[in-house]
């Protein structure tokens, strides 16, 4: 949950600095000339999501040379530029879930006219899970050039320790906090064998791994990561069913869990019968013969030649099942 924070004291009297900067030095980049026009730039800076030796060596440097600081935690950013040693020379704001709406407008017209805003939010990369998406979708509607200062991400860090598969992943965010509405997601992915990552509170995780053994099964495998990069940082491992029982003796931190997609359940039991209703639903649809069988095959992973030996037999069936009708009307 974020909460309004007071800006810096003494943050909205520094000055913007003359002229149109086009990087922390207050240069115009050739980069920042659009159909002959000066413009800003938006950098989004990934901060750590625990060491603070984590930071980006750019970081620092853009926050001294920003016109404008946007900061989701003002009072966390203060934190973090006395544990980098530098003090930001531009105006610092709130940019948090409760102003974003009506922040962004007001940041839009300071980049329109050439000033360079640095975003950051409590920890990771803006715009997951975190304020920035409006902004960056309403920078790129005027044509403002948008850049970024790569960082720290939960989201991969608990991948690449979970142990599970992470050629092909998808990021689920947080889970809604009502049971029903919560089961209601977990089913809308319960099939997809893709490696899910999702961001949960501690108070509620018990709750969302027995709600995830429910949907998915008490075996399927999972990794809950918990404070990472930080002293206490832990990664426990196993079927969901028994971490939903760890964890229902209650945990403390920043959480992050990674669930192994669905299984393969190999090639779709489908009969003769229903492979030749699938063709003729294509051919009815405009596709050719050859082009739906190939079709169909691919979609339910059988052979095309076992596809094909189906449609002709209904076929000569059919052809069979006429001849006989026509006999018993001559008797």
């Amino acid at each position: 949950m974020h909460v309004p924070c007071m800006a810096l004291p003494g943050a909205d009297t520094f000055p913007l600095r003359e002229g149109r900067p086009g990087g922390p030095a207050g240069r115009i980049g050739r980069e920042d000339w659009e159909d002959g026009d000066v413009t800003g730039t938006l950098v989004l800076a990934g901060t750590p999501i625990g060491d603070v030796q984590d930071a980006p060596p750019r970081l620092a440097a853009e926050l001294a040379g920003a016109d404008v600081v946007a900061a989701e935690d003002t009072r966390r950013l203060r934190r973090l530029t006395q544990a980098l040693g530098v003090a930001p020379a531009g105006r610092v704001v709130s940019y948090f879930e409760g102003n974003e709406s009506a922040r962004t407008p007001e940041l839009v017209e300071e980049l329109a006219g050439g000033a360079r805003v640095l975003l950051v939010t409590d920890a990771g990369m803006p715009s997951v899970s975190d304020p920035g998406y409006r902004l960056v979708a309403a920078a790129v509607e005027r044509g403002v050039r948008v850049t970024a200062v790569p960082g720290p991400s939960a989201v991969l860090t608990a991948l690449a320790l979970s142990g599970l598969p992470v050629d092909r992943f998808c990021f689920e965010g947080f889970l809604p906090r009502k049971a029903g509405e919560r089961l209601t997601r977990l089913r809308e992915v319960a099939e997809e064998r893709r490696t899910l990552v999702y961001f949960e509170a501690p108070h509620r995780l018990d709750d969302t791994l027995a709600a995830m053994a429910e949907v998915f099964g008490t075996d399927r495998r999972a990794a809950v990561c918990r404070e990472l990069t930080k002293t206490y940082e832990e990664v426990r491992r196993g079927g969901l069913g028994e971490l939903a029982a760890w964890a229902g003796e209650g945990v403390r931190g920043e959480i992050t869990v990674v669930v192994e997609g669905a299984p393969d359940k190999g090639p779709e039991e489908v009969g003769a019968e229903e492979l030749v209703r699938r063709v003729r639903v294509r051919e009815e649809a405009g596709e050719r013969r050859k082009e739906a069988i190939a079709a169909v095959a691919a979609q339910v992973g059988v052979p095309k030649r076992e596809v094909f030996d189906a449609v002709v037999a209904a076929k000569n069936a059919g052809k069979d099942a006429a001849k006989n009708t026509g006999k018993d009307a001559a008797t």
